[in-house]
């Protein structure tokens, strides 16, 4: 990791600075923590804003699968009629061949 260094390293360097310099130092840092939170918040909001659109789109999707189930009536066999259809395919497929 090229340029990075440790706590411990950083506290040796910033021993070495004037007293003066170290107010400069924790002046711009406390800057920095300042202004952090703002952007944190504005990324937080994003992603909210985000699921939210998310979730009203799956809940559309899910009404309009409700109101195509409701279209139907009776009971239906999911696999049986995958089956009738496979059915149905092999006969097609094996009249072509003769």
């Amino acid at each position: 990791m090229h340029g990075q260094m440790t706590l411990e390293e950083l506290e040796q360097q910033v021993i070495q600075l004037s007293w003066h310099e170290q107010l400069k130092l924790i002046s711009h840092i406390s800057e920095q923590l300042s202004i952090a939170p703002l952007d944190i918040s504005k990324e937080i909001l994003a992603k909210s804003a985000l699921q939210e659109q998310r979730e009203k789109e799956a809940n559309e999707i899910l009404a309009l699968c409700d109101s195509a189930a409701e279209m139907w009536e009776g009971t239906f066999d999911s696999a049986e009629d995958i089956r009738q259809m496979r059915k149905e395919r092999d006969e097609q497929i094996w009249q072509n061949t003769l």
